[in-house]
């Protein structure tokens, strides 16, 4: 078993501890709901998949998990992806994006079914095949939101990843509980705004701390 980790001279009172409360005091409760959180990887989580990632939790229920990696991007671009499934960026200039969205890079969204696209936006038009996950961001894996935004009328604000990361019953919680895992309430501005680079720190500040205050020492937060 590999080692776990905990917060180092963290006080009782910290955010960090209270999250971890919560999740841990009950893990097989059905109140446990960690739909629009983020999963913060401990230091000790090795894992080449998961090691210093941040997960956007689409959806959390008594059957398991589903999430998006928001800060692991791959090597392929969107312009490389809309090459790939048949789509033409057309250029609008009017959606007011910061940087040419044919450069942004595809994000690896996780282990599970990594041939297939998923798409976080802002919430508006309902696709084909979209959750709703709360008013500020929504998860689509159909083609139709990305046909739109290469024709220049789909959502402004996107992170479009291949492959998601998924939980069976039970399974998040206890690496909760095992200290894989910080958890604090999701910001949108930290998925679609901040580069990439910057999103883990950005995180771990949602919970009044540093990550220099995450050690990998074995013990629970």
């Amino acid at each position: 078993m590999r080692p776990m980790a905990k917060l180092d001279t963290t006080p009782d009172d910290s955010p960090a501890r209270k999250s971890a409360a919560k999740a841990s005091s009950d893990p097989d409760s059905p109140s446990l709901n960690l739909t629009n959180h983020f999963l913060i990887a401990m230091p000790s989580m090795l894992d080449p998949v998961f090691g210093g990632t941040v997960v956007y939790l689409c959806e959390h229920n008594a059957n398991g998990a589903l999430g998006v990696v928001i800060n692991k991007p791959t090597d392929m671009t969107m312009q490389l992806l809309f090459d790939r499934i048949d789509l033409t960026l057309e250029i609008n200039p009017e959606l007011g994006f910061d940087d040419p969205i044919g450069e942004r890079p595809v994000m690896f969204g996780g282990p599970v079914q990594v041939e297939r696209g998923f798409v976080l936006h802002t919430p508006g038009k309902s696709y084909s095949s979209t959750l709703k996950v709360t008013e500020q961001v929504a998860m689509t894996t159909s083609k139709d939101v990305l046909e739109e935004v290469a024709q220049g009328s789909g959502p402004q604000r996107i992170l479009v990843s291949l492959g998601c990361s998924g939980w069976s019953a039970g399974q998040l919680e206890s690496e909760i509980v095992h200290n894989g895992w910080l958890t604090v309430a999701a910001d949108p501005a930290i998925i679609f705004d901040l580069p990439i680079a910057e999103r883990f720190a950005a995180a771990v500040n949602l919970l009044g701390i540093s990550p220099y205050m995450l050690t990998a020492e074995s013990g629970r937060a």
